[in-house]
């Protein structure tokens, strides 16, 4: 019995230590091209899905309507980013305020990346002056809808939430991390209603794809009460719905594929948490 006490301690030990060993550009490229999902708006868009030459170099049209045409920006060193100094950068990812003091309008989700831990937002940063830098000018956002003077308070320190299969840090994961709940929450003038209608659905996403409807991710009938936690992974990895059916762009599913089984555990244990809402609209 020792032997075998021991034997799972040093396997235990192994674990820590690999995690551990993990750096920052490692941890920051499993957030980018993983559950954050950069690229879905940051690349560029071929016939043929992402166009990995122009991998975060920007340039897609991501909303076009009345409210704004917003256009994503080039992150690569190649870019703007690149006369920007590290602080520069992490204050633009978490607040939104650009070296110069102008603001960066939607779809960016500051509403959301403003709880990114600081070591989070530091790995982020490192690893995107890791890639390969990609020279290409694109058009500047217009937007049709006054922008506030700021997305709040500037952000002091932000501490991490110990990682591991549980709904604390699947809260993390869901909401500064993937920002699930930007799309899966109805929008009013001010942005996401959080407040009392948090992941209720309802928000439409025309796209080549159609009209996509955020559905309900509470915990209630309307919701994913009816659906497994496997069948919730499927879905949310895959895009496949228990019956076969396939789901629509543009959840960026590809990128969810790439979450740990621990962090996607996380998720759907947190979205149980959900007080249950009926359908928006």
């Amino acid at each position: 019995m020792k032997v075998i006490a021991t034997a799972g301690a040093l396997a235990g030990a192994c674990v820590a230590l690999a995690a551990g060993a993990e750096t920052p550009v490692e941890r920051g490229e499993y957030l980018v091209r993983g559950p954050m999902g950069c690229g879905n708006c940051h690349t560029p868009q071929g016939p043929n899905g992402p166009d990995m030459a122009m991998e975060l170099a920007g340039g897609q049209v991501v909303i076009d309507d009345a409210t704004m045409r917003a256009v994503s920006a080039n992150i690569t060193p190649g870019g703007a980013i690149a006369g920007w100094s590290d602080a520069e950068l992490a204050r633009a990812i978490r607040e939104g305020i650009r070296p110069d003091g102008t603001l960066i309008g939607p779809p960016m989700p500051f509403v959301f990346y403003r709880g990114l831990s600081d070591d989070d937002l530091a790995a982020i940063v490192a690893f995107l002056r890791t890639v390969a830098p990609v020279e290409n000018v694109v058009a500047k956002s217009e937007y049709r809808i006054p922008l506030p003077p700021a997305y709040g308070p500037p952000v002091g320190h932000v501490a991490a939430i110990p990682r591991g299969p549980t709904a604390e840090y699947g809260a993390y994961m869901a909401g500064p991390v993937a920002h699930c709940l930007e799309c899966h929450t109805p929008f009013g003038p001010q942005g996401p209603m959080i407040d009392g209608h948090l992941g209720q659905g309802g928000f439409e996403f025309p796209g080549p794809w159609g009209v996509s409807v955020a559905p309900n991710i509470t915990s209630g009938p309307d919701g994913l009460a009816g659906y497994s936690d496997d069948e919730i992974k499927v879905m949310i990895t895959e895009g496949k719905r228990p019956d076969g059916s396939a789901m629509r762009p543009p959840m960026p599913f590809a990128y969810l594929a790439r979450m740990t089984p621990d962090d996607l555990e996380a998720v759907v244990r947190y979205l149980r948490t959900l007080p249950p809402l009926p359908d928006a609209g």
